[in-house]
């Protein structure tokens, strides 16, 4: 019989395979077609979504709406600040990427929190300081579990899921969860998943990309 344990990691496992599938046909099928079966230009970035409107309060307190960031092209991730795993890693690389965009003010950063519990705003505030995290340009949305979970899964495609109590290795090991950055069009579209960990990710090289496809989304019309 197998433990609860083993049945966890095979949970995760299936959720993560069937993520990458998903993200995978979904490019591979609207890279070359849109609805009505034209196809698109090499230099096009597939329609993977459309994110629902949520609710969420920033760091510095102010309700963050869907609509708020309309007009802006954004790339966001998900991440809780007790995390010792790869979540420092994970904001510190969008700190690179909010140095890189200081010329493109209409490309923005946001980051979610998976423990809104804990990461209040003043939370948020303090952490995104360790990052030199610009107010202005990025970002850090808490709020209610339903809002978070809708943002983040239902359109971001960022999974999360909290482990049991029994299942941590420490007091701050409390989730598992996506560790990419997405991007998100003028008009609130997921258009771009790209991870950033991992052995076998050259962060140099996947900078360029997300940076580039940014870019590219800035110079699109709002549909």
């Amino acid at each position: 019989m197998q433990s609860s344990s083993s049945r966890f990691d095979r949970l995760v496992l299936f959720t993560l395979i069937a993520f990458t599938v998903f993200i995978v046909a979904m490019v591979a099928v609207r890279q070359f077609r849109q609805p009505g079966g034209a196809r698109t230009s090499a230099s096009s970035l597939p329609i993977i979504g459309q994110v629902p409107d949520f609710v969420l309060t920033n760091q510095a307190g102010a309700q963050v709406m869907l609509g708020g960031l309309g007009g802006k092209v954004w790339i966001a991730d998900i991440i809780f600040t007790r995390c010792a795993g790869p979540c420092p890693k994970m904001t510190q690389r969008m700190s690179e990427l909010q140095t890189a965009l200081k010329a493109d003010p209409g490309i923005q950063l946001v980051t979610l929190t998976t423990d809104p519990e804990h990461d209040t705003p003043a939370v948020l505030t303090t952490y995104g300081a360790k990052f030199a995290a610009d107010p202005t340009r990025w970002q850090f949305l808490t709020g209610a579990k339903t809002q978070v979970a809708r943002a983040a899964l239902d359109g971001l495609k960022l999974t999360t899921l909290e482990k049991a109590p029994g299942e941590r290795t420490d007091a701050d090991d409390l989730f598992i969860h996506s560790t990419m950055f997405v991007l998100v069009d003028k008009s609130g579209r997921l258009r771009g998943c790209y991870e950033t960990t991992g052995e076998d990710i050259n962060w140099t090289n996947m900078k360029e990309k997300i940076l580039a496809d940014a870019r590219r989304l800035l110079r699109e019309p709002r549909a």
